[in-house]
């Protein structure tokens, strides 16, 4: 019996640095999600969490959680603002091999200390976005920017696809952990 949406946790985490440019699309993502999720029915299900460059101390934030999905600037050896998903085994083949960024090690080794602990959800999905520019900057390139719509479905379509397909993704609490800069 499948799961459904109202009873499955899912934490959505961005991750990256909002002062390098696209490093920081993760958080962009989530930022966006808080304000077009906002006015829809939400129940706590699902957690928009801002997770920046916290690393291992996000640990205590899949505790509650049965779902992750991730959302970072990967490179993808793509064009830049190129978005593509890794479900549960695509994201854990990806973490495996060489990383691209510090926050696939960092993702990683988040998810290597939930399996020690027995807390890696069992759905994790990761939604990486091609960066232009990692150089200084409080906004992303424009076409990552122009990425973020289709970061934000795919995140959408994921929560329909691990929910309850008559329900869809009701469920989110837009409460944010704000890393410091």
């Amino acid at each position: 019996m499948a799961v459904g949406i109202a009873t499955t946790r899912v934490l959505v985490l961005g991750l990256g640095n909002v002062l390098l440019t696209d490093d920081g699309v993760g958080i962009h993502v989530i930022r966006t999600l808080e304000r077009t999720l906002t006015g829809r029915s939400r129940p706590p299900a699902v957690r928009l969490c801002d997770g920046g460059t916290l690393g291992l101390n996000l640990l205590f934030e899949l505790d509650s959680a049965d779902a992750l999905i991730a959302v970072d600037a990967m490179d993808l050896g793509a064009p830049p603002g190129t978005v593509r998903s890794f479900d549960h085994a695509g994201l854990d083949a990806r973490l495996a091999g060489k990383r691209g960024s510090v926050h696939e090690l960092a993702l990683a080794d988040l998810l290597a200390a939930a399996e020690l602990t027995g807390r890696r959800p069992s759905r994790r999905a990761l939604v990486a976005i091609q960066p232009a520019s990692t150089d200084w900057g409080l906004e992303p390139t424009a076409p990552v920017a122009a990425a973020i719509p289709a970061a934000c479905r795919i995140i959408q379509d994921l929560l329909e696809d691990w929910g309850d397909s008559h329900n869809g993704p009701r469920d989110a609490d837009c409460g944010a952990l704000r890393a410091e800069a």
